[in-house]
């Protein structure tokens, strides 16, 4: 049986999106496929989150995706969403940033929470903490249930890609030769996830061993490539970005000439440019290289390929394949569905005066990057149920695709 490998993207509360994904390809499959749908899963922040979630839950042939939903839309701005002021102050001092102490959490938790942060993030530390069954994590690897779970994190100190690996035995990890990738293979626990999804200045960077670690998305939030070292024979790749059709109307996106965008506008625009915009390259260059393996496969013979594979396995650590693959990303913009959802639920929350600024910004017509900000911070159950229902939709939309896909 070949390999599935399961790749899921980065990008705060719209991480919703590929939990709605994950639950209409289980529709499409029904009880035709009664083994794990995935056998290889890497992710990146948020994505990070959830693929934890299914390599959890590998022991079960639909990964327990319907609690995953559940879940996710249980969650309450008013809980999920707060100010620290305490962070805010604390950013004072850069070193502080780094090296102050925050808190010291229960046995059960989290153990230690280091920098600071705008957001309080102990009750979704606690929701990935406690809502993952970590044991059974490592029993689905052990027993071969999934080959491995790879999670990205970003090496503070050295700017480097980490790539957290939990390998079956007997899986392996083919090296990269990348100068700002590093494999670590470790068990991956509560802190290797949070790390992953901890957005700079929003959450605070999280401590492993004696380095510091924050959101992998910042260098590599589509982690196709480890996906494919560890075992992958084909892909499925869930995005968070909306391609439109057509070019945008640039003047419509920025601000007037008269004007200075204003802090929120700027971080939509910061936020996508670094978690969404090299989504759709790495997703061209995984389409190049399957081109390009289609015209060496039909040019070489047996002799000359073996030549090729030898120089790519010296320079990169292994030969280049053809990898089918199934990718989903949005058929809508989620930041307008962001704008639409406040201006409907305006008023309805508690959250105090800066977020009443802030969603009161992103709910203007006009604020499109606004709202593109708080697409990412909307972990309220609404919000969830929104883009759970848009990704499940165009997993439906691709039915006989997902079929032929999981059927070869």
């Amino acid at each position: 049986m070949k390999n599935v490998g399961l790749v899921l993207s980065g990008g705060g509360a719209r991480g919703a999106y590929e939990v709605g994904v994950l639950q209409g390809v289980n529709e499409a499959l029904g009880a035709t496929h009664p083994s794990a749908r995935y056998q290889v899963i890497a992710g990146t922040s948020v994505g990070a989150i959830n693929g934890a979630w299914l390599a959890a839950n590998a022991h079960v042939p639909d990964h327990r995706v319907d609690s995953l939903v559940t879940l996710w839309s249980s969650l309450r701005l008013e809980q999920h969403l707060r100010v620290d002021l305490r962070g805010l102050v604390g950013w004072s001092s850069p070193l502080r940033f780094l090296r102050t102490r925050a808190r010291r959490r229960d046995e059960d938790g989290p153990q230690e929470t280091f920098g600071r942060s705008v957001l309080n993030p102990r009750a979704l530390e606690d929701l990935v903490a406690a809502g993952i069954d970590w044991a059974q994590l490592h029993d689905n690897v052990n027993e071969r249930r999934l080959r491995a779970f790879i999670v990205a994190a970003l090496h503070v100190g050295s700017g480097a890609t980490t790539l957290f690996t939990e390998l079956a035995p007997g899986a392996e990890f083919k090296p990269m030769r990348h100068p700002r990738r590093v494999a670590r293979h470790t068990r991956i626990d509560v802190e290797h996830v949070l790390a992953s999804a901890a957005i700079p200045a929003l959450f605070p960077a999280r401590r492993i061993g004696r380095s510091f670690f924050a959101d992998g998305g910042l260098r590599f939030n589509t982690p196709i490539a480890p996906a494919i070292r560890a075992g992958a024979d084909k892909l499925v790749i869930i995005t968070l970005r909306h391609d439109p059709v057509t070019p945008p109307d640039i003047d419509a996106l920025g601000a007037s000439n008269d004007e200075y965008p204003n802090i929120v506008f700027l971080l939509g625009k910061v936020f996508n440019a670094l978690l969404l915009d090299p989504v759709t390259y790495d997703l061209q260059v995984l389409e190049r290289f399957n081109r390009v393996m289609e015209v060496i496969d039909d040019t070489l013979t047996p002799e000359e390929r073996v030549r090729v594979d030898a120089v790519l396995e010296k320079e990169r650590g292994m030969t280049y394949r053809k990898l089918p693959t199934l990718i989903f990303e949005p058929t809508q913009n989620i930041g307008v569905l962001a704008g639409e959802h406040l201006r409907r639920h305006a008023g309805t929350w508690n959250l105090g005066r800066f977020y009443e600024w802030l969603l009161s910004r992103a709910a203007d017509v006009e604020s499109t990057w606004e709202a593109d900000l708080a697409s990412y911070l909307l972990f309220d159950g609404a919000w969830a149920k929104t883009l759970i229902e848009l990704g499940r939709a165009d997993a439906l939309a691709k039915r006989d695709q997902i079929r032929a896909f999981f059927a070869a």
